[in-house]
């Protein structure tokens, strides 16, 4: 007896993630889950630079912003709370001096730039098509930080909004950086701060906006969908019943892994894990000569990694 159901997947045919591939992570807090998976396992990986943008068109200013060079002046920058702060980045990037700010702010848009023209996979998870907009310059913002909410506009994008800046971001990338993968995803966590409803209608939005732009380059991975239907349980999810737990960001993990890993990634990520458990090991006695031998036989494990891969760092 089956007693749930299962989404079949095939492995991708073509540009599988390796060791020598770079993987450029942007999006929801989701694309932070699965960048938590790349740091631990020793991928060449990026993550949010700006921190963790929740719709389409905040990933599409950061990626026009960075490719077109923009320098960020005083005039992009603002105080509340305390705090400096943009527009165009998660609260994360705030800083407690307006020069400080903008240092971060602009060695992090060069960063995108170098990346969005290195990475062989660029994974995209959109959160919500639900947007701000800022009343005084008439502008979606990718955060609000705290401001008061009669100060902002509250929208849905369109489907066609959605795919407009999604195709202007594959458009761009691909001038720099013809050979590069796309992989679409749409995060489980569900924002039911904006209403149950309107939750679904905004999920539908970006799924749909997706596949208009999917090509043999750009992909869908259906992490939205293997939540929804093959962990369809609270168990599944952290105590506020929203955010997946650990177990389900490990079974996501797992079956991205089987798509999208290269049989020659996954010998090596085992043995990338076996050192990452001996790291954690708490010995009772640290000076007997068991323990001892451990830890050099995992000095030299990390050696033979760090000698095949240099950009492979363990701490």
């Amino acid at each position: 007896m089956n007693l749930r159901t299962k989404i079949p997947l095939k492995k991708q045919a073509h540009n599988l993630i390796d060791y020598k591939s770079k993987v450029f992570l942007l999006g929801s807090c989701f694309a932070e889950n699965i960048g938590d998976k790349f740091e631990y396992f020793k991928f060449q990986h990026y993550v949010n630079p700006f921190g963790i943008l929740f719709h389409p068109k905040a990933i599409h200013n950061l990626v026009t912003n960075a490719l077109d060079g923009k320098k960020y002046s005083e005039d992009d920058v603002f105080i509340n709370n305390e705090q400096f702060h943009s527009f165009d980045a998660h609260s994360k990037i705030s800083q407690h001096t307006k020069s400080l700010l903008l240092y971060q702010l602009n060695a992090a848009s060069q960063k995108t730039s170098h990346y969005l023209k290195q990475s062989s996979h660029i994974v995209i998870t959109l959160g919500t098509a639900w947007v701000y907009r800022f009343l005084k310059t008439d502008k979606i913002v990718a955060n609000c930080h705290k401001i008061p909410q009669q100060q902002f506009q509250k929208e849905i994008l369109s489907v066609d909004a959605i795919t407009a800046a999604l195709q202007s971001i594959i458009t761009q990338v691909k001038a720099v950086n013809p050979e590069v993968s796309f992989i679409f995803t749409v995060s489980p966590v569900r924002h039911v701060k904006d209403g149950f409803v309107e939750n679904t209608q905004s999920k539908a939005h970006l799924i749909a906006a997706i596949h208009k732009v999917l090509d043999s380059q750009s992909h869908y991975f259906p992490s939205y969908e293997i939540m929804m239907d093959e962990l369809r349980d609270y168990r599944f999810y952290n105590q506020d019943l929203l955010h997946p737990s650990p177990l389900a960001v490990d079974y996501i993990w797992q079956r991205f892994k089987d798509v999208w890993m290269a049989d020659s990634a996954t010998k090596i990520m085992t043995d990338v894990d076996t050192i990452q458990k001996g790291l954690q090991h708490k010995p009772f006695n640290p000076n007997s000569a068991a323990h001892l031998k451990f830890v050099q036989q995992l000095i030299e494990k990390q050696m033979v990694l760090s000698t095949q891969f240099p950009n492979m760092k363990f701490d």
